[in-house]
């Protein structure tokens, strides 16, 4: 989503609003009227775009955990033959340019999860499962002596420090986004070096 350079559709541009406000407000402190309103089109304008704010969340949940998949699966097949310490690197900067620029979807994740609809949860969820994976089998590229539990243990850790973006400060007063990636690229590197130095009485038992 933060890569795109074309201006969003009618439709992107409905989503993007309706995540801020949920974000800010909650799902249920927001009506169609205001999401239309903050796009510039009457709230049953909507109708012709989403079927109503439950389809708009599943969209945006469902939709983020699918496109974090496919950048990651995209960054792996162009860095065919490249040392596995850059395609770590490469995903790190993906998953960072999401932080960064979607922190409404965080925030969205961790709040309205749960109001999905079951089949709409299960998917999210099948796809995070497959996005961690991917991610397990580079750090074990990189630090071969970290069995699978202790890399996953890894991976789910630095999902926790770049998705706590949301929470960091008040909107405006982070650093600029280039000093922040550099930040946040440093301390997840950190931590997959310290989780490849534990001793094997410290990881995660297989």
């Amino acid at each position: 989503m933060a890569t795109r350079t074309d201006a969003p559709t009618r439709r992107e541009q409905i989503l993007k609003e309706a995540a801020r406000l949920f974000a800010e407000r909650g799902f249920h402190g927001v009506g169609v009227d205001e999401i239309g309103a903050a796009v510039g089109i009457s709230g049953p304008g909507l109708y012709r775009h989403f079927a109503g704010k439950d389809a708009m969340l599943a969209e945006l949940l469902v939709g983020i955990s699918g496109s974090l998949l496919t950048g990651a699966k995209r960054r792996l097949n162009e860095a065919d033959g490249v040392a596995p310490e850059a395609v770590l690197d490469s995903l790190i900067e993906g998953h960072i340019d999401f932080a960064l620029d979607d922190r409404p979807l965080i925030t969205l994740h961790d709040r309205e999860l749960d109001r999905l609809r079951d089949s709409d949860r299960k998917l999210v969820r099948q796809l995070q499962r497959q996005y961690v994976e991917l991610w397990v089998e580079v750090v074990r590229r990189v630090y071969p002596e970290l069995a699978e539990p202790a890399a996953r243990s890894a991976v789910h850790s630095v999902f926790g420090l770049l998705n706590s973006t949301p929470h960091l400060a008040r909107p405006g007063s982070l650093p600029g986004r280039a000093t922040t990636a550099a930040l946040l690229h440093r301390m997840a590197r950190g931590a997959f070096e310290a989780a490849g130095a534990m001793t094997p009485g410290e990881r995660p038992a297989e």
